[in-house]
């Protein structure tokens, strides 16, 4: 288990002014609309105190080949475009589940079956939701 400072860098940082119009939001839709992901939809949780991240960016990928893909290209491009490394990944053994944490953003690559049963927007149903499929 992890010290509790390690919670201090986790924290949001409150000098980014995030948008949807945002250099690493916008390379994160184009990766994931580049290896065919389906059902994109963002969150905007900026107005949800309880909200670790400003933005939820969810997908869906129908196998874990297509798990795979995307959120290696969405850290290859994100890497690329904005020189941002992701704070944390987690999922890439089982790729049921693949959650790639950029601290104000956070991408959810899933499978359908696992999207089904977490229901991550229904969980988050207070943010602001915007479909971005091509």
């Amino acid at each position: 288990m992890e010290p509790l400072s390690v919670l201090k860098t986790r924290e949001k940082t409150a000098s980014t002014k995030l948008s949807r119009n945002s250099k690493i939001f916008k390379a994160i839709i184009k990766a994931i609309q580049d290896k065919k992901g389906e059902n994109i939809l963002s969150l905007d949780l900026k107005k949800i105190p309880e909200a670790s991240a400003d933005f939820f960016i969810v997908c869906d990928a129908p196998s874990t080949t297509q798990v795979k893909a995307i959120s290696d290209y969405v850290e290859d491009q994100v890497k690329i475009t904005c020189g941002e490394t992701p704070y944390k990944h987690e999922g890439k053994q089982a790729l049921q589940w693949v959650l790639i944490d950029y601290v104000n953003i956070v991408v959810h690559v899933m499978h359908p079956e696992a999207r089904k049963f977490y229901r991550l927007e229904e969980m988050w149903s207070d943010a602001s939701a915007m479909m971005h499929d091509l």
